[in-house]
């Protein structure tokens, strides 16, 4: 392979590895998962971060990998059940602060999939803010990442509740 190759295939991987940026908004981590292998819905988790002086807020995405993209979260209902709700509002990201799409919490919902999330492709999104406009992200399918595994590395131990010997951050 010459200098010109290799230059040119290390500056691409790396173009991959950096976050996506649009006026002033980064999308850090992005990744995006099927909830299980024949699954019709799927869905993205990033962190956001605004790195300008003044309040945006996520207000849609969109992408032809789904009949349907919706902001969701997860709320508990009367009976201590978890439910997935669409977040027409959309989600707040503050001014120099940030806001994470996560699993269990906040993320983009894929409703009626136009074919299956396979580990190792990648889907494009297109995420809508307030201030900034549109930005195009190009998201990993991740189907192998475990949330709570690299929780528990990062943290050591984990709080959960009065479950015997278990230490509180």
């Amino acid at each position: 392979m010459s200098f010109k190759s290799t230059l040119l295939a290390g500056v691409a991987a790396l173009s991959f590895a950096l976050p996506a940026f649009a006026d002033g908004i980064m999308i850090h981590d992005p990744y995006a998962r099927a909830s299980a292998m024949m699954s019709q819905s799927g869905a993205a988790f990033m962190e956001i971060m605004n790195q300008t002086d003044t309040d945006d807020r996520l207000i849609a995405a969109r992408s032809d990998v789904a009949q349907r993209v919706e902001l969701h979260t997860h709320l508990e209902d009367d009976n201590g059940v978890m439910r997935m709700v669409e977040v027409e509002e959309g989600f707040a990201i503050p001014a120099g602060g940030s806001h994470a799409l996560a699993r269990g919490g906040d993320h983009v919902m894929f409703l009626g999939l136009n074919q299956p999330f396979e580990h190792g492709d990648e889907i494009e999104v297109t995420l809508v803010f307030e201030q900034a406009g549109e930005m195009t992200v190009t998201i990993p399918i991740d189907l192998e990442r475990n949330p709570m595994r690299q929780q528990m590395q990062g943290h050591g131990q984990m709080n959960h509740g009065n479950m015997g010997n278990a230490a509180s951050d």
